[in-house]
């Protein structure tokens, strides 16, 4: 088959209008807004449903909640962005103001995903413990719980600074 993608096979004419960018931008487009409303909708009913209710709060549903914050946080950083990009081939920003958002947007998307990798993490952790030994106290109390929370953000903030610091556009 040669490099032309309507050729003629067999003397039937192979079309592919999957190919055309604007269905391509349009179906694009209609995902990312699916994906930012069930992600604003659904992180935030999870944290709204354990901080309503008093049965709820128990450290492993906080460490989900950790969790849902920094999908959403995901979810604003990325999908926004995109479609910007997507649809507009200009920047709106300044020189030194558009620097510093692009940079603070590529910052918190790996601080956003470095969080939930470690939210998921001590979800595995809590969990084994109340699998391995089910009759001991559990092994993150809520104290601990709330010190572990701020942990994961601070050392996610830690590990990215340098590349926030130091990268360039």
């Amino acid at each position: 088959m040669s490099g032309n993608l309507n050729t003629s096979i067999n003397g039937t004419h192979m079309h592919l209008h999957c190919f055309n960018p604007t269905v391509n931008k349009v179906v694009e487009t209609l995902f990312d807004c699916a994906i930012f409303v069930f992600s604003l909708v659904g992180n935030s009913l999870i944290s709204i449903i354990v901080f309503k209710s008093r049965a709820m709060r128990k450290p492993i549903n906080f460490l989900i909640v950790n969790m849902a914050m920094s999908d959403l946080l995901f979810a604003i950083f990325v999908v926004p962005p995109n479609l910007v990009g997507m649809h507009f081939q200009t920047s709106f920003l300044v020189e030194p103001q558009g620097e510093v958002l692009c940079k603070l947007v590529e910052f918190m998307i790996h601080v956003s995903a470095s969080v939930s990798v470690q939210s998921l993490v001590l979800i595995a952790v809590d969990r084994f413990g109340a699998v391995v030994y089910p009759l001991r106290p559990p092994l993150i109390t809520s104290k601990l719980c709330c010190f572990l929370i701020v942990a994961t953000w601070i050392i996610s903030f830690g590990i990215y600074s340098p590349y926030f610091l130091g990268s360039h556009l």
